[in-house]
Formats: structure tokens, sequence, C-alpha cells
């Protein structure tokens, strides 16, 4: 009886574990992110401050957006994300989906400052679809 129940324990532990994922955090891949802006993303969501096109540009590089967003100023041409030339978001959309991601796309919120975010959607919204 006591073996009977020792391996009833030891099925479930093997059942459940892995179904609370290790205790491992997924990052995002470009073959796991995808997603859209939406126009409900209507606002920053951060400080409302402005942002810097020009440091947006290398911050777009550095944080690989350009693995999963095509974005012809940026040379980018992934295929995970949607099409910032095609959607061309508002600066306050793209602050919104950096922050705190959505559809799939990962949050950026405490990755980047929360002028990096700023600057990365002045960025975008200023060249998206030009």
């Amino acid at each position: 009886m006591k073996r009977l129940i020792l391996i009833v324990l030891a099925l479930t532990f093997a059942v459940a574990l892995p179904a609370c994922g290790g205790g491992e955090d997924e990052s995002a891949t470009p073959e796991t992110v995808e997603g859209t802006v939406t126009e409900d993303a209507g606002t920053d969501g951060g400080d409302g401050g402005e942002g810097d096109a020009e440091n947006g540009e290398a911050v777009f590089a550095s944080a690989g957006c350009g693995g999963c967003h095509v974005l012809a100023d940026a040379g980018s041409s992934g295929s995970v994300g949607p099409n910032l030339d095609d959607l061309q978001p508002s600066q306050e959309q793209v602050a919104a989906k950096v922050r705190v991601g959505g559809g799939g796309m990962p949050a950026f919120e405490g990755q980047l400052s929360d002028q990096e975010i700023q600057d990365v959607a002045a960025y975008v919204s200023s060249v998206a679809g030009g």
C-alpha cells in the first residue's frame, strides 16, 4: 500500500511540475513574438515626455526591434511583428506597446528606460511609412 501511494505521489509531481514552468522566465524571440499596435494603445503610459528620434534609432537597433518589425528607415525586414511602415503608428501608440507589450510582443518596461521608450517611439512614428 505504501508503495502504491509513493508511485501515485511521484506521478502527480511528475505531471504537475512541468505545468508550473519550472520557475524559468522565457524571453521573447522572433519565433514567439507576434502582434499589432492597436488603436486603443492611445496613451504612452509613461511620463509623457518628449522623445529624441535620433537616439531612438539607436534604441531600435540595440533592442532588436528590427528582428521582428519591418521599418525601411532602419533597414529592417523582420516578419514576426507588424510592418511598421504599413501601420504608421503614432508616437503614443508605439510608446504604449513598447512599454507594456501585448499581442505577443514582450513588454520592454524595466528593460528600457522611460526616455529610451519615448526616444524609440519618436523615431518609429517619425519615419514609419516614409
